[in-house]
Parts: structure tokens; sequence; C-alpha cells
């Protein structure tokens, strides 16, 4: 039996004893079966590890040693009013029980527990108690691209920024970039963006973030996009988060018809959990033998995780550089189809990041900017119409693809750099 339809139940247990860690898994392991209990034996992290994990259910046992059971409870309903605190107290401890109930916790199970007033209890604390919204991304409405790359240095972040602004103007719709290279961000300084928010401002706020808060915290660009920036490198204490990722994508989604996702190395949870959420991944490469080995074991490691092969879009950036492979080598040597290919052009690209300006607003006539528009297009094709165009057979496509291809209006640009 699932608690949590389609997901995994989690349950933060806050005790220094691990046997009742042992106790809690084997009341549920009869009863229940996809659940995992995250056990915290120092209360001074429990706050913290709610932040991290957002539980449907905090269960806090009585003996605490070094702080106060009911002082602990009145801290995690404060900080996380809509997740259904469960006290677990020894039978001769009742007023203690009662004491719990009246500084926040929803419920009371006398120790030892039974499997199923547990199972009852944990049932009736999530059927009454919805902790915002659902922790799946599939029923939101919004179109997640997700941009990554083998190694550092293939353009993902040229292409993610420029293709995302090509489809904000081409659906003239909300856009919104979120900027998860946590080791290097750079959103900021190619967008010139100067905003003293960042995704680390909604951490704390998650179990009960609303649209107004998030919109708050959102950089607006010149060309319409919102972005939710990362922290300086090395800003973050710790990692973020499956269940942080996925609360922050289901509003996200919720808010924008189509989230870009700059996706930095490594490829560790935090990043998966982004692609796990993602339509499409669109990998960026270069044409050169070193990339290419990386981006062969790229590719095996998403298949491996399950990800079915047309999530994977691979996109050859500089593509006309001399001396490169070609695409037509690149699909032999990985087996994988090229869907798109970006012409060289690297004085235009540094001349753009440098500036904070992306090359389709200064430059919308240039070969490369023609290429990242119809990369917009295929993606708007992809998820919209329902195809696939080739590459190369976009000028061919009629209407619709000339109308996509057209520059975008041009934008006045500073002759200054952008900021650093």
């Amino acid at each position: 039996m699932s608690l949590v339809s389609g997901q995994t139940l989690r349950i933060l247990l806050i005790s220094p004893r691990e046997e009742l860690r042992n106790e809690v898994k084997r009341a549920l392991a009869s009863q229940v079966g996809d659940y995992r209990v995250h056990w915290v034996s120092q209360a001074d992290l429990a706050l913290s590890r709610a932040q991290d994990l957002l539980p449907q259910v905090i269960m806090v046992d009585d003996e605490q040693g070094t702080i106060s059971a009911i002082v602990l409870i009145k801290q995690l309903f404060a900080r996380s009013p809509g997740t259904p605190i469960l006290a677990l107290v020894a039978p001769d401890a009742v007023a203690r029980a009662s004491q719990a109930v009246l500084a926040g916790a929803r419920a009371f199970l006398l120790k030892p527990l039974n499997s199923d007033e547990l199972v009852a209890t944990l049932k009736q604390l999530i059927t009454e108690t919805p902790v915002g919204p659902p922790l799946t991304v599939a029923n939101a409405n919004g179109h997640v691209i997700a941009f990554c790359a083998p190694k550092g240095g293939t353009g993902r972040t040229m292409t993610c920024i420029n293709t995302a602004v090509s489809l904000r103007a081409m659906v003239k719709r909300p856009v919104v970039m979120v900027d998860a290279d946590y080791a290097a961000p750079a959103l900021d300084v190619a967008l010139n963006l100067a905003n003293e928010h960042d995704i680390t401002d909604l951490l704390p706020r998650l179990s009960h973030l609303d649209v107004e808060f998030l919109s708050g915290v959102l950089a607006s660009h010149v060309s319409g996009l919102s972005v939710l920036l990362a922290p300086p490198p090395a800003g973050l204490d710790h990692p973020i988060s499956l269940p942080q990722v996925q609360q922050i994508l289901v509003l996200l989604k919720r808010m924008f018809p189509w989230v870009f996702v700059d996706l930095g190395l490594p490829m560790d949870e935090t990043a998966f959990a982004f692609l796990d959420a993602a339509d499409r991944i669109v990998m960026t490469v270069l044409p050169e033998m070193v990339g290419l080995r990386n981006t062969r074991l790229m590719i095996d490691q998403l298949y491996g995780r399950g990800y079915p092969e047309d999530k994977v879009w691979l996109v050859l950036n500089r593509a006309t550089i001399r001396g490169g492979i070609s695409a037509h080598d690149i699909e032999e040597r990985l087996h994988i189809r090229v869907r798109h290919a970006i012409p060289d052009d690297q004085p235009l690209v540094t001349l753009s990041v440098n500036r904070g300006v992306p090359l389709v607003l200064s430059h919308g006539n240039s070969a490369m900017a023609r290429a990242l528009r119809r990369l917009a297009g295929m993606l708007l094709a992809d998820q919209e119409l329902g195809s696939q165009p080739e590459t190369g057979s976009v000028e061919a496509e009629g209407g619709l693809w000339r109308r996509l291809l057209r520059p975008l209006r041009r934008e006045p640009s500073s002759p200054v750099l952008g900021r650093i």
C-alpha cells in the first residue's frame, strides 16, 4: 500500500535513538510499500533537514536529550507550518503528549509503536493535511527544457540563453530561465543582470512558497525573460535536494509555459532532479574527439537512468570550425542523431558575453542567430505542434518556419562591458 499516491512517503524522524528508527521501519514495512525514513539523531540539525527533505510527516521523539522535545516541535511548526508533526511519547509521559499537541503536533502515539495505529495515524494526517502542491512536475502545464554538456566550454549557456530569448519572442508568452550551474554560474554576467536575490532565498520558504514571493526573487531581463539566478560560486552550504528542486519546478511550471534550465556539472542528484523533470534535454557538444568521448559517457549515463532516446537532443556547436568532425561522423561514432548544428562565430559569442547582450538581439541577421532561432522553432514545434523537423529542412517548411526565422527586433545595446 502507498499512503501517497504515485510518490515515496518521506518521513523525517528526529530521535537520538537508532532503535526507534528501526522500530518505525519495522512498523511500516508490513503495511506500507513505498516509503523512506530519514533519521536525524541530533536535534540541532532537525530544522535544516526538514527544509532540505520537505517530508510529508515529521516524527519527534519525546526523548531528545540536548533540547526539549516541546521546544523542538514549536520550532518545526513555525518553520514548516504545513507539515504535520507526530509526537512519539513514552507510556508514562502522557502529560508530555498534551504539551506536544499544544506546541504544534497534530497527533501523538505511544511507544513502543503499534503498526496498525501508526499506519492509520499517518493516513489520517496525510489525508487531512495537504502539504502544498503535490511533489510532481507532471501535473503542471509548463514545458521544461534542460541544457547540459559533457564538459565546460561547449557553448551550453550561450545556446540556452539565445534559444530562450528566441522562443520568448516567438510565442509572446512568459519564459523563465533557471541558472542551475552552482559551480560556475554565468547567467547574471551573460545577461548583465544586477539582482540581489537567487535560489537560496527560496529554500527556507519552500514549505509555504507562493507565486508572489517567487516572483519577487526572479530577475527581469529586457528581452522579457524572467531569471532565477544561482548564488555565487561556493555560495551553497550543501547541495539542493531532490524535493527542493521538485517543489521549485512545480511552481515555475504553473507560472510559466516554458522553463529553460542551464545545468552545470557535476551530474549529481541535484542535476538529475532537473533532468528527471525535463521534457527535452539539449546536450551541446563540440566537433572534437575528447568532447565526443565525454559525450558518449554522459549519454550512456542518461540512458542508464531510463531516459528515452528521443528525450535527449544532441546539438553540435561550432559545427563549421576548421578541422572539426562532421555531424555525420559524430552520429556514426555516438549512434545518436545530431538534431541541430550551430555554425562557428567565436568573436561574435565573445562580444555578446562581454556586453551581456544575447546575440539574437544584437546581431539578429547573423548565421548564428538564425541557427539559434531555428533551434527554438524546433523545440516549439516539438512541444506544441507535435512535430520534429529534420536538421537542415527548416528553410523548406513553409510559412511557419519562415516566420520563426525572422530576425528578432534589434534592441539598443551599450558599448560598455557587462557586469563581472
